[in-house]
């Protein structure tokens, strides 16, 4: 297919994805940009990590887009106490006829919240990384199959650090997004008020099926990207690695890893969504610019000399993005 024909055929199916937002618009109240990610996640078979204080409405979101799209949602506090077998699911010994029986756990759902995720053990998000990534798990000696699409939106609470056992970096790197929210303005803030205490109910349409998701990936995955934005992407992720190759020699020092081939890999997935949600067939910069901060950010690791002079991966990337020629 030309650009003509895949623009052709994004006009006549993104507006579907534009009623999705405005269902759960229905019930949120701003956090457009976490509702835009979850879409593109899905839309692109990636995982997304939510960082928020309590009381932001992730949960509300991401219930809400599952009923929006009919899917199977399932919520899973993540706790110290937490096992393996609790979110995979075990195998059930019978004394009557001395066989095993398998129980499947609550992550076999289309659409996963794994609430406060670092709470958890390594264990057990050692356990969930084979689910993300290889969209399966093994229970005994059998490997069973997840439904698809599959989407997991992990939350963690930026204040806490008690009690709290920090993701590993081969497991943050899974997750295609981290998308970070804020609190609400004053006037969203008034709305949401008038909302809860006036304990208005909303209908959720379903708009949408799994199986349509199915198929609009294959429709992302043709959108055009020009290979001078292929080289674009490549120099964005090789100057968190080799910085003092494009001149950011001060930033060097910041950086002690710089992301993996795969946020190369996420960030052309992800801006061929992001392109999709636009209603175009083709991808600009400027989507890659919207989406390169939410792609890059968990997978770049500070040093401790960025970390004593307060300098984030967002500051980084920030000096990245300006520094790189756009094409």
């Amino acid at each position: 297919m030309n650009v003509e024909e895949i623009t052709k055929k994004v006009n006549l199916e993104f507006p579907q994805v534009t009623q999705i937002v405005e269902e759960v618009k229905k019930v949120m109240v701003g956090q457009n940009n976490l509702i835009e990610k979850l879409i593109i996640g899905f839309l692109t078979d990636g995982h997304v990590l939510v960082e928020g204080v309590p009381g932001l409405a992730k949960t509300t979101a991401i219930n809400t887009l599952a009923k929006a799209i009919k899917a199977d949602f399932r919520r899973i506090q993540f706790t110290p106490d937490l096992l393996p077998a609790d979110l995979i699911g075990t195998q059930i010994y019978s004394p009557k006829d001395g066989n095993f029986s398998t129980k499947k756990g609550p992550i076999f759902a289309n659409i996963i919240l794994a609430d406060e995720i670092n709470r958890a053990p390594a264990k057990v998000q050692s356990a969930l990384l084979e689910a993300m990534q290889e969209k399966q798990v093994t229970i005994g000696q059998e490997t069973f199959k997840l439904p698809s699409p599959f989407l997991v939106m992990a939350t963690q609470n930026p204040i806490e650090q008690e009690g709290t056992y920090p993701l590993p970096e081969a497991q943050v790197d899974r997750f295609m997004l981290k998308v970070l929210i804020d609190y609400p303005n004053k006037e969203e803030e008034i709305k949401i008020m008038k909302r809860i205490t006036q304990n208005d109910q909303f209908d959720i349409l379903q708009v949408i099926t799994p199986e349509k998701i199915l198929e609009l990936r294959k429709l992302i995955s043709n959108i055009f990207l020009d290979d001078k934005l292929y080289d674009y992407i490549a120099n964005i992720v090789f100057a968190t690695r080799s910085p003092e190759l494009f001149g950011l020699e001060k930033l060097k020092s910041l950086i002690e890893f710089g992301a993996s081939p795969r946020a190369s890999i996420n960030l052309v997935k992800a801006s061929k969504a992001h392109a999709f949600l636009q209603g175009r067939g083709y991808v600009t910069p400027q989507d890659i610019k919207t989406i390169g901060a939410d792609v890059l950010r968990h997978r770049i690791m500070v040093s401790y000399e960025a970390e004593a002079q307060n300098i984030t991966s967002d500051d980084i990337l920030l000096t990245i993005f300006d520094k790189i020629d756009v094409p």
